[in-house]
């Protein structure tokens, strides 16, 4: 196992190797695995070593049996891009290797981002999926607002990105963003089976079936990028942006002014 930022500290990323299969566990629950800048570095090394090791041939993401990741730490900052990776260490990586979410609890804001940039989701029954930084007077900027579309029908992702509101574990495989539900606190097993399945597969075949399909379906990316950057500063240009953090902070509800 690894991903111990420091002697004294606690891991914020687990990895354990299962034969051909490489579990990623983020493991930061006393913030809900909010996503810091270790964790972020951790995250990326473990990816990294997911796409170097020509013996891992399938990797899963997964959170605490409570969720799976709030997504950004508003206070701290998830820290800067990878170099390979991007936000996170994921968001805009090219992987050849299959990627499973296994997700239990709340997949929230970058969690959920998170979800998007994998190739297939487990989800436990009482898993959510949501979009909420409307409510904080931002947008997603990782990847949220275009892969949502692409993952759902268009009406539910307007619905996700305006509203905040949640979107249920069998909702969402009914709608095909979910491949499977589980009881709660089954959804790493089922990952780890689906996973191991694939590993049945000749590796190469799968890498370039997957990159085929992933690549089609990332066609519209460039322009999803450019269109999210520009909404991004004009959000943040805004008063109601900063209420939306201070808010936050003082855990209060935001006064919203338009401005």
């Amino acid at each position: 196992m690894s991903g111990v930022p420091a002697e004294d500290a606690p891991p914020v990323v687990v990895t354990e190797r299962r034969g051909h299969v490489l579990i990623i566990s983020m493991h930061r629950p006393a913030k809900r695995n909010a996503i810091d800048p270790a964790m972020s570095a951790h995250l990326s090394a473990a990816f990294d070593h997911l796409e170097d090791d020509p013996d891992l041939w399938a990797g899963v993401l997964t959170g605490t049996a409570a969720v799976f990741s709030a997504g950004n730490d508003l206070l701290a900052g998830s820290g800067p891009p990878s170099a390979r990776g991007g936000a996170y260490g994921l968001i805009t990586r090219e992987r050849a290797t299959p990627l499973i979410a296994a997700v239990e609890g709340l997949a929230l804001g970058g969690g959920f981002e998170l979800v998007l940039s994998c190739d297939l989701v487990v989800a436990g029954e009482t898993a959510q999926f949501v979009l909420p930084e409307v409510k904080r007077g931002v947008i997603p900027i990782y990847g949220g607002l275009f892969r949502t579309a692409r993952a759902l029908p268009l009406n539910i992702a307007r619905e996700m990105a305006l509203t905040g509101e949640p979107l249920d574990a069998a909702r969402a495989r009914d709608l095909g963003l979910v491949n499977h539900v589980t009881p709660d606190g089954q959804a790493l097993p089922r990952a780890v089976e689906l996973a191991e399945h694939i590993c049945a597969n000749a590796p190469t075949a799968v890498r370039r079936a997957l990159d085929v399909i992933n690549t089609l379906a990332a066609t519209t990316d460039p322009l999803g990028w450019a269109q999210t950057d520009a909404a991004k500063q004009s959000v943040w240009a805004t008063d109601d942006m900063q209420e939306g953090i201070q808010a936050f902070r003082e855990r209060r509800s935001p006064q919203w002014t338009g401005h």
